[in-house]
């Protein structure tokens, strides 16, 4: 039962963790200090898919759905599992991604335009 929890609990945190990836930028654009934060989360996550760092998420939650008397997670991870091919078709992998991109990297224009209006103009 323990390790029932243990992967649940730890398939929510990876879920909040891709949705950070995606949204926290514009976050960043309300609470501006948190852009480093989230600029991490995006080179784990892009490095995750570009690099194919190991998670360690996705090893604990194996882990404990094992431990459980359940199946691991395939070798292809948690977002093969639970988001490609369930929220979107395997099809639009590719365009998923540009698409995550392009509003990470927006956000991130917006936080740079934000911060660049809030700053006061320096005179000489």
């Amino acid at each position: 039962m323990w390790y029932r929890l243990v992967a649940d609990a730890t398939m929510v945190v990876h879920y909040a963790f891709v949705a950070y990836v995606v949204v926290g930028g514009f976050l960043a654009c309300r609470w501006p200090r948190t852009i480093w934060l989230h600029i991490a989360a995006v080179a784990w996550g892009f490095g995750g898919i570009l690099l194919g760092y190991d998670c360690p998420l996705t090893a604990l939650e194996s882990y404990a759905r094992e431990r459980g008397g359940e199946a691991p997670l395939p070798g292809s991870g948690f977002i093969a599992h639970y988001i490609t091919g369930v929220l979107y078709p395997e099809s639009a992998l590719t365009l998923v991604q540009v698409g995550v991109a392009a509003l990470v990297l927006g956000s991130w224009v917006g936080v740079v335009v934000l911060r660049r209006r809030v700053q006061p103009v320096a005179t000489a």
